[in-house]
């Protein structure tokens, strides 16, 4: 009797933890915790005429491994280019500044772990001189 007690109570415990989680069901092995890394990233110079180089330097970590990191221009209207990846620290580009109206030039840096997990760092605005 207080056996199958025990099992309605284990029962009704898991139904109602796993109701409050989704429903889904997760079986770990060994704590493995692998998070998406992290990355900064800066320009020099901080403000640069159309056609002049400017360096990109990102700085990534990850728990396991960083093992890229893509640079990219935000154009005027929103889209994103591809400028280059760097694969070993220290992580940075050399880009040209475009030939634009606009008074700045955004761009970001994009780190990738060995699982392919990713995360992109804050943009970083680079003033167009003129």
């Amino acid at each position: 009797m207080a056996s199958s007690l025990v099992r309605r109570f284990v029962t009704l415990l898991l139904a109602a933890t796993l109701a409050g989680c989704g429903g889904g069901i997760y079986i770990g092995w060994g704590g493995d915790d692998d998070d998406p890394p992290m990355v900064g990233l800066v320009s020099s110079p901080n403000a640069a005429a159309p056609g002049q180089t400017v360096t990109l330097m990102a700085a990534a970590s990850d728990d396991y491994g960083v093992d890229r990191v893509q640079f990219f221009r935000v154009e005027s209207d929103g889209r994103t280019t591809a400028l280059g990846t760097d694969s070993s620290a220290p992580y940075q580009f050399q880009t040209v500044m475009p030939d634009t109206t606009a008074s700045s030039v955004r761009y970001f840096a994009r780190a990738f772990d060995e699982g392919d997990q990713w995360r992109d760092s804050a943009d970083v605005s680079v003033t167009v001189l003129r």
